[in-house]
């Protein structure tokens, strides 16, 4: 089958199951994973994985990315990262890793696997935790910004200590542990330094009576109405890149480039159109995509004890919803908010994937954990929203939208 071909039935199929849950009040997210998993090798093995598929993968999630730091505000999440938040992100980490370490322990895995089991438990994918949310229609509450900024502190510190790892020679020293560290860390806070000095620039500039919408505007009648979108892009791009450039994934650098692009750089109607034709292009083709490509590869036959696969599975939910809930608690947020946090820090489908595919390609871990993460990755994934939905139904979920209105 060619790749158009291929894509047109992904793509449909991912959009049928997506709006049959959508229909039964559940995230359409689940339903398009669940038809990559039906259509996949798992399944009816009508379509394989692909480069040419991961590479539209990549540019959905780049896109994901971009709607989700267009809808929120910076210095919302550069709140939720401050003071006690910082303890919710660092808690939601800390005890995911702790629980699968445990688990690799306890089945007498070497050190290794141990330390990327770990990994990926504690990992929350931020294009997961976004495309919940905002199928929740909650980005903009308090569960939505420290789910935001959690998920953006795990992935950090996740790619943080995988670069480390990577780093290493083959018999590491304490001395090599230590360089490793350090020099990731400077690395992180340049990225931080570059951010924030242009956030307080753009500041500066609107202190100073300069109106910043003029720029979009001017290039808009000169370039025309349809390039401002290509723009947006571009400069997203570019902090998506320089992220790479310092050893992180590129989705840190890009969601924090499309955070800065605050809606009031925008005349409203400017700004309507960007989300609307941005919404067109993600939600109607490339984000149905990348979230089926993530069921795509799933693989029922590298999994042989199914005791792991299991303890796997429960360390993984269990230590995630007592994380969110005791860091929710910390942060001033009611029981059954701390709860529907903890149910969306569940999400993690792309980072975990990305950080299982480089330590199998590696060697650093078997085929069969390999695969055991892959499934760890798409059930944690299914189950966020379904989870939330229990603890949030849609009476309080309402209720809870009224109450929490944007920038609270």
């Amino acid at each position: 089958m060619s790749l158009l071909s291929t894509l047109l039935v992904l793509v449909f199929a991912a959009r049928l199951l997506g709006k049959l849950f959508a229909r039964y009040k559940q995230p359409e997210v689940v339903g398009e994973i669940l038809a990559g998993i039906l259509l996949g090798p798992a399944v009816l093995g009508v379509i394989q994985p692909s480069p040419a598929l991961a590479g539209i993968s990549e540019l959905a999630v780049f896109l994901v990315i971009l709607s989700a730091g267009l809808e929120m505000r910076f210095d919302a999440v550069v709140s939720a990262m401050r003071g006690r938040g910082l303890l919710l992100a660092a808690a939601s980490f800390l005890i995911p890793f702790a629980g699968g370490a445990a688990v690799g322990t306890y089945y007498e895995l070497d050190a290794m696997r141990i330390v990327f089991l770990g990994l990926c438990v504690s990992i929350t994918a931020l294009p997961v935790a976004a495309k919940i949310l905002d199928g929740l229609n909650i980005l903009d509450t308090r569960i939505g910004r420290y789910s935001i900024s959690t998920a953006i502190l795990n992935d950090i510190a996740a790619l943080l200590l995988l670069g480390v790892i990577l780093s290493l020679p083959p018999q590491p020293t304490v001395l090599a542990v230590t360089s490793s560290l350090l020099t990731g860390g400077a690395k992180l806070l340049a990225l931080a330094a570059i951010v924030l000095a242009f956030n307080r620039g753009l500041l500066w500039l609107e202190g100073n009576g300069v109106k910043i919408q003029n720029l979009p505007e001017r290039l808009v009648a000169t370039l025309g109405a349809e390039t401002l979108f290509g723009i947006v892009v571009l400069f997203v791009l570019i902090f998506g890149s320089l992220s790479e450039m310092l050893g992180f994934h590129f989705v840190i650098g890009a969601f924090f480039g499309a955070l800065l692009l605050d809606k009031r750089f925008f005349l409203a109607s400017r700004y309507d159109d960007l989300t609307k034709t941005l919404g067109s292009v993600t939600g109607g083709f490339l984000a149905p995509v990348f979230f089926a490509y993530l069921g795509l590869k799933f693989n029922f036959s590298a999994m042989q004890d199914v005791g792991f696969v299991a303890a796997v599975l429960a360390a993984s939910v269990i230590t995630k919803l007592v994380a969110g809930w005791w860091g929710g608690l910390m942060v001033g947020m009611t029981h059954r908010e701390a709860l529907g946090l903890g149910c969306i820090l569940n999400g993690r489908g792309v980072m975990e994937l990305i950080v299982a595919s480089i330590a199998y390609e590696k060697g650093f871990i078997g085929a069969g954990t390999f695969s055991t993460l892959v499934l760890m990755g798409i059930v944690t994934t299914l189950l966020a929203p379904f989870l939330f939905n229990r603890v949030m139904p849609e009476a309080k979920l309402l209720s809870y939208r009224s109450t929490t209105p944007a920038g609270s």
